[in-house]
């Protein structure tokens, strides 16, 4: 009955045959769909999508595997996503923080007749290389929804913390804020070990004393060290901390007034989704004819409170 409900709520949603993109569907009851994302173990986020994946194989009754390098490693990262074409599964889902290491990987894939969507980072150059859609938020714009946000809340010199350097779309976030803030912006690199980042926050603050706005790229490995280290700079209440992306830490932090807002991409549906989507197009040929927007939504201090418990949880 669930996967019933699934088939025909993604009908309506506007779905198209296989038939059309040159795909054969595969076997569903057997069929195994693998995950490859970047996301490092140490990363909550990275949890969020995986037990969106989980879930979804379960609601779906298909066999799912999740698969990550250890850090952030593009290398490593195409040679998981080759091993993953070598398998020959139903469906291959990727994110693709940097197209020019990843895309001749996920280019074989889709050579191979492996029906591939991706997920989180990517979504300008998905189409390009096969994929048959995306499931995300455009980075660019998010950006820019932040930066114009912390703008209006009376920001003029901005530090944009970005702990894992390289990732394109972490780029774009920083590049879109610069835009949507109109004032000076500093990217300050990181790595994704929260006592780094709050030791650089803090040493950056320290280094200058305009600075009124921080955005993070990250909720649990930059935005929580980063309301931590405007507490330990004394200047909580005087700086502006946002944050991309949800933790429980700093959800609280937000319905404390101690940071201003998170931008939730709904990481939970880009794991979630796919493997509904692929399930469905293995068993009866159908898919979604276009890309699956999961976000941005700004969570201010009168929704924060709302979704704490969801984000202990590991949902949102």
């Amino acid at each position: 009955m669930k996967s019933l409900f699934f088939t025909k709520a993604l009908a309506a949603a506007g779905m198209i045959v296989a038939a059309t993109l040159g795909y054969s569907p595969a076997k569903a009851d057997d069929a195994r769909i693998i995950v490859v994302s970047h996301g490092q173990a140490n990363d909550p986020f990275w949890s969020v999508v995986k037990n969106g994946v989980a879930a979804a194989g379960k609601d779906m009754n298909v066999t799912v595997e999740y698969r990550a390098p250890e850090t952030f490693d593009m290398v490593a990262m195409s040679q998981l996503i080759d091993a993953a074409v070598n398998q020959k599964p139903a469906g291959l889902i990727v994110s693709i923080p940097d197209v020019s290491a990843l895309g001749p990987s996920i280019k074989k894939a889709v050579a191979a007749g492996i029906p591939v969507i991706s997920i989180n980072s990517g979504s300008d150059v998905s189409k390009s290389l096969g994929a048959l859609l995306h499931v995300g938020q455009d980075e660019l714009d998010a950006g820019k929804a932040a930066g114009a946000k912390l703008k209006a809340m009376g920001g003029k010199v901005g530090l944009c913390v970005n702990q894992e350097v390289g990732n394109v779309s972490l780029d774009l976030r920083c590049k879109g804020f610069a835009e949507g803030f109109g004032g000076k912006v500093t990217v300050l690199p990181v790595s994704n070990e929260p006592s780094e980042v709050r030791a650089k926050v803090k040493a950056a603050l320290a280094s200058n004393a305009d600075v009124d706005t921080v955005l993070a790229l990250g909720a649990g490995t930059a935005g929580e060290p980063s309301v931590a280290a405007v507490k330990d700079a004394g200047k909580a209440g005087k700086i502006n901390v946002a944050t991309f992306d949800m933790s429980a830490g700093f959800l609280k932090s937000v319905a404390a007034g101690d940071a201003a807002f998170c931008i939730d991409q709904q990481q939970f549906l880009q794991g979630y989704l796919p493997v509904v989507f692929l399930a469905n197009f293995a068993r009866y040929g159908l898919i979604p004819g276009g890309n699956v927007a999961s976000g941005p939504n700004l969570i201010t201090r009168d929704k924060a409170a709302q979704v704490v418990e969801l984000s202990a949880k590991g949902i949102r």
